[in-house]
């Protein structure tokens, strides 16, 4: 029997997986026609290699080089540690991180993945001997570029302060025209009414609710929201005056907003625009907003309870908040109790409920709140009286749960807390007839 020795096939070249990361540092047009070009640019400049295999674009919008906690750039340091790129290519230093320990610290990570950094414009490949030494460098001469311009718009910041000119406001009821803040009179109306409709007795959420409901709109184009309402009902820009340099960042790194609480000077400016609001009704909403709240820490206090914080809607994805009633504790979708049922229709759910499925679920007999918080991480509330509880390993457990009759619901307690108040109803309105008799 003859034996044909055949030669061996050649091994095929694994192609290198490469990707690139792009960033601009503005939300302007200009700046994101920018961003869009970079892309286009590595997307063809990667397919033009036959030996590099196409990845994919990591980009960021309007995102300091500072930052860690870039969406675009997260994403690609995680799919470097699935394995999925060998090689990323960037323009710059600059465009990758300003901040050098940043910057160190992602090219190290990305090197212990065997997965290399190519600068484009300073030509250093990470993977290289001189590479490490020449980023540390580098990073340095970047991180002072991004101090120095820093320190050069807080110069220009501090002057603009200095001449009253508020540094690029955005707010609603205004347009900022030439240094100054100009009426816009269909938004100012609206700020108006919001005034008219506290004093008359309305809380935010109340206000939020009949704006949506007479189909104004935020400038947006979305429905309003009790959190929009009460910094307005709070600004003291409605009333033709300004305070400015009531906060700072920290620094140039981390580039997080403080209150200024003294660090720095604040400017007053009086009359700096056509007010919407009178200073003296300002004044009366503020003393009112102090009394209403004076009464509500007064009456319940803040109330921190196991579920706060844990139950989302599932049908709007909107966190649920707490609310006391005269027999009861519930909690509700905060889009349906401040928007209103049009925009999200979600179920209530009692907190007797709450406490009773999260008891089955643990399988437990008496409630635990190290045990709760330890073993579960969310709670949805669905339709049909179901509710799916999270646990710590992502476990999903469904319940469901049937509303009390109100002949159940209607507890001796109840019953008894409502004859009290039946008898003070009548002995107020006997003593308001006795008092119109007698005039």
């Amino acid at each position: 029997m003859e034996i044909e020795k055949i030669a061996a096939l050649p091994k095929l070249k694994k192609k290198i997986r490469v990707a690139a990361y792009a960033r601009v540092s503005s939300g302007k047009d200009a700046m994101l026609h920018s961003l869009s070009q970079q892309v286009s640019y590595y997307n063809n400049y990667i397919q033009r290699h036959n030996d590099w295999m196409f990845v994919g674009v990591y980009s960021d919008e309007a995102i300091t080089g500072t930052k860690e906690d870039r969406a675009g750039f997260q994403r690609m340091l995680a799919d470097a540690k699935k394995g999925l790129i060998d090689l990323v290519i960037t323009k710059s230093i600059s465009r990758f991180a300003r901040n050098t320990v940043t910057l160190l610290k992602s090219v190290r990570a990305l090197k212990d993945l065997n997965v290399g950094v190519y600068f484009e414009e300073q030509n250093i490949n990470t993977l290289s001997g001189s590479g490490e030494l020449m980023i540390t460098i580098l990073g340095s001469f970047a991180q002072e570029e991004s101090k120095s311009a820093s320190d050069n718009q807080k110069w220009r910041i501090k002057a603009n302060f200095e001449a009253g000119i508020p540094w690029g406001a955005k707010l609603y009821g205004y347009r900022f025209v030439k240094d100054h803040l100009v009426i816009i009179p269909e938004e100012a109306k609206v700020i108006q009414k919001m005034t008219e409709y506290f004093l008359e007795g309305l809380g935010s959420a109340g206000i939020a609710r009949r704006l949506n409901k007479e189909g104004i709109l935020t400038r947006a184009g979305k429905a309003w929201g009790e959190s929009s309402i009460r910094v307005i009902l709070g600004n003291y820009y409605y009333t033709g005056n300004m305070v400015l340099q009531t906060g700072f960042r920290e620094n140039h790194i981390t580039k997080k907003r403080v209150n200024n609480n003294g660090e720095k000077p604040k400017y007053v400016v009086e009359e700096a625009h056509e007010a919407i609001i009178p200073i003296e009704t300002f004044n009366k909403i503020q003393e009112e907003l102090k009394r209403r709240e004076t009464i509500s820490n007064h009456s319940h206090g803040p109330t921190i309870t196991p579920f706060s914080k844990m139950i989302v809607c599932g049908k709007c994805g909107c966190s649920y908040k707490r609310k006391t009633t005269r027999y009861k504790h519930i909690w509700c979708c905060r889009t349906n109790v401040e928007k209103g049922a049009s925009l999200c229709n979600a179920k209530m759910v009692p907190e007797d409920v709450l406490y009773g499925l999260s008891k089955e679920v643990l399988n437990i007999n008496e409630f635990d709140e190290d045990l709760f918080k330890d073993k579960i991480k969310q709670i949805k509330v669905l339709d049909n009286n179901e509710v799916v509880f999270i646990l710590s390993d992502d476990t999903e457990v469904l319940k469901c749960w049937t509303p009390k009759s109100r002949s159940e619901a209607w507890t001796k307690e109840k019953r008894e807390l409502a004859r009290q108040r039946e008898i003070m109803r009548r002995s107020t309105n006997a003593k308001d007839n006795s008092n119109t008799t007698e005039d």
